[in-house]
């Protein structure tokens, strides 16, 4: 058993939700307590009580699992879409990934590439935080003239449309004199804002034609295919 922490903390450490879903839920009297709607404050626990979620008790998670995906373009990270597109969630219970996970950052519609799993709050927390520095890895194809990008100003950190990005290192992988044609990019990201990438190409008149995350801090894509995952050893500083 734990010590006793805060309702909603506990429950993201078991991998249910963020601290702050959380919170909604209990606002929404959606948690019990040994039977006992739970309210605001939220109480502690220890994981000696009954809890659960919808009727539905919760899983005490002792041990921090993370698992490494191929996240195919088409796919939304998100547990429930409004627009009635599949989610990456209902992909992975559809091919027999049967625990509950929870995603560490997100990828957007047409990214693709390496997405961390996660039965843990906490950890997924850890992984985003800038705090952590753990780098994010992406190639990226892009459409157009990139002699226009500014590679030193870029990993200098620069603000754009109002948004300070932090260090960007970008690395043509071809002929970087080329014009008007597709060129891969490997681009490095110290923080990962959203849709971090494409925001700073669009600023330069390039268009991302296709994005693939390659690694997350530790964790690499290696040889998995589109729609693959595999079972990771948690590393954690």
């Amino acid at each position: 058993m734990l010590e006793k922490i805060r309702l909603n903390k506990y429950i993201s450490l078991c991998g249910v939700c963020s601290r702050r879903d959380a919170d909604r839920y209990i606002d929404q009297g959606r948690v019990c307590v040994d039977g006992t709607v739970a309210k605001q404050p939220a109480p502690l626990v220890d994981g000696s009580e009954v809890i659960t979620v919808d009727g539905k008790p919760i899983q005490t998670v002792d041990d921090v699992k993370v698992w490494a995906f191929y996240k195919p373009a088409g796919l939304v990270t998100t547990h429930r879409d409004e627009q009635g597109r599949e989610t990456v969630f209902e992909y992975l219970k559809e091919q027999g990934l049967d625990e509950r996970v929870i995603s560490v950052g997100r990828l957007d519609l047409n990214s693709e590439g390496l997405l961390l799993l996660t039965n843990n709050g906490e950890f997924s927390r850890f992984a985003e935080s800038p705090q952590t520095e753990w780098k994010r890895v992406y190639r990226v194809r892009v459409f157009g003239d990139i002699t226009n990008l500014d590679i030193d100003a870029l990993q200098q950190g620069m603000t754009i449309d109002g948004i300070t990005y932090r260090e960007v290192l970008v690395e043509p992988e071809k002929d970087f004199a080329q014009k008007g044609q597709n060129a891969w990019l490997q681009v490095t990201l110290t923080e990962g804002k959203n849709r971090e990438i494409r925001r700073i190409m669009d600023y330069f008149d390039l268009s991302v034609n296709r994005l693939i995350r390659t690694s997350y801090g530790p964790y690499e894509l290696g040889d998995l295919q589109p729609g693959e995952w595999r079972d990771e050893v948690v590393i954690k500083d």
